[in-house]
């Protein structure tokens, strides 16, 4: 596999590749490129250049080949989706349902294409100012190996509807499907240079991308701490930043529940991609009234779950994408069981047997008694690690959920309009989900409070993100 470079399939400039591998099993898929700064700064170049054709274009016929691209990606989702799961280790149905989002967002801002449009506003009797909308310029997009195609569309599709260009890296673990993807939107009449796709690690392509002069936004899904970085960095150049960093969602488990929804939410929130999402189920807050009840019914179906490669038939969990995310749930697992921090009561290890000894795989895991303190509580627990927590009431539940430096999603299940109101208003996060959660459609804006994020992504709100506004003022 090459990267993206001018609208043509380039090597890197050190001639190096590197491995890509399948976490099921570690088999080579196939290699990439070794990019470097030399890469990027062709790459901003090239974009640089592109903005010439493509910002000049009405957000109508930018929209167009958008709406293309989402064609040629449904056509073909099943090998875009066997690509996925093999590189990040998803099962295939939850690989064909991200592709099937990737598709969404780009027919989503197709289809607002045509109101992105310059305003005109009174602002006296007889008086009338203007405002126009102007692309900031070359836009760098930073994605992780989590959910690599809908991160990509979350980035691409405002960047590219409001006229500005891209330079993307993927994860250095996931960068195939983001490859193929990019190569379907130049199928459908991107210009040349308009999406660039530079591979390779984070160290160089990325902080590349960050510090490149000719980069005036930056888009980054990732790690509190990288984040910090990232807007550290991007503050000198005042570049324009948006962040989507770390959670740890807390779900509210009400007396009044509809027991069995709220556990098939739990289990979905919370194992879905091998509980390796920003806005997963981190943290299980039940009421005392229902927990005992509520917790014999999750362990059950989460012992039901079926483990496996990600293209066997009936697999329930893959492995986790790589294996330093794995030995880092490992060491926070021990650290429950070495101090004390709660009751495992099922999983908490890696799973026997030769299928699963040359892959990522790690059983689904209950903890109950957590303690306040306790690592689980209070780092991300980016893998298949459930902590729950007995509360008395909703005051109870809310204070706990909000005791923490994240802020991304969370959720409440209850029958009652009044208790969900309550915490959809208290809750400190970007999101608040009603009895469901995870679910985002293109539609709503997306994004944290306190440290996980500044900035939308999804929705209108994410529009101006992607302009330069200029105000008109006439007196004649």
């Amino acid at each position: 596999m090459k990267m993206l470079i001018d609208g043509e399939w380039a090597e890197a400039a050190s001639g190096e590749t590197y491995e890509v591998r399948d976490p099921a099993n570690g088999k080579l898929l196939d290699t990439a490129p070794l990019g470097d700064a030399r890469d990027v700064k062709r790459a901003a170049d090239s974009a640089h250049e592109a903005l010439k054709k493509w910002s000049t274009m009405t957000a109508r016929d930018r929209g167009k080949i958008l709406f293309k691209a989402a064609q040629h990606v449904r056509e073909g989702q099943t090998d875009l989706a066997i690509t996925l799961t093999r590189e990040q280790g998803k099962p295939f149905k939850e690989a064909r349902d991200e592709i099937q989002g990737f598709a969404n967002i780009l027919e989503y801002y197709a289809g607002i294409s045509a109101a992105l449009e310059d305003s005109l506003v009174p602002v006296a009797h007889g008086k009338y100012g203007a405002v126009l909308k102007r692309p900031i310029g070359v836009c760098g997009a930073i994605i992780p190996w989590n959910v690599p195609a809908i991160i990509m569309g979350w980035k691409v599709g405002p960047a590219l509807v409001t006229g500005n260009t891209l330079v993307l890296k993927p994860s250095t673990t996931t960068p195939l499907t983001n490859l193929a993807l990019a190569s379907m939107l130049n199928d459908a009449g991107l210009p040349k240079g308009t999406m660039n796709i530079v591979t390779g690690p984070g160290d160089s392509v990325g902080e590349e991308i960050v510090r490149n002069p000719i980069i005036k936004k930056i888009s980054f899904t990732g790690s509190i701490a990288t984040g910090k970085h990232v807007l550290e960095v991007s503050a000198s150049a005042m570049k324009h930043v948006t962040l989507e960093l770390g959670g740890s969602d807390p779900m509210i488990v009400c007396d009044d529940v509809d027991i069995k929804k709220a556990v098939d939410g739990a289990v979905h929130g919370r194992f879905y991609n091998c509980g390796q999402t920003c806005t997963a189920v981190k943290r299980l807050f039940v009421f005392e009234s229902v927990a005992d009840q509520f917790i014999g019914q999750l362990k059950a179906r989460v012992e039901r779950l079926k483990i496996g490669n990600g293209m066997e038939e009936g697999v329930d969990m893959g492995p986790m994408n790589n294996e330093a995310q794995r030995n880092k749930i490992l060491k926070q697992v021990s650290t429950v069981r070495e101090n004390g921090e709660g009751t495992i009561i099922t999983g908490g290890a890696v799973p026997e047997g030769e299928k699963y000894s040359s892959g990522y795989f790690y059983m689904p895991t209950l903890v109950t008694d957590v303690q306040k303190d306790s690592v689980l509580l209070n780092e991300e627990v980016f893998g298949p690690v459930l902590p729950i927590v007995r509360v008395k009431d909703l005051d109870g539940a809310i204070e706990r959920a909000n005791d923490s430096k994240f802020g991304l999603g969370s959720s409440i299940w209850t029958r009652s309009l009044e208790r969900a109101s309550i915490a959809s208003t208290r809750l400190d996060s970007g999101i608040t989900w009603i009895n469901q959660h995870v679910k985002l459609p293109p539609e709503m804006p997306f994004g944290g409070v306190k440290e996980s994020g500044i900035g939308r992504e999804n929705g209108l709100e994410s529009i101006d993100a992607y302009y330069e506004l200029k105000s008109i003022l006439v007196n004649l």
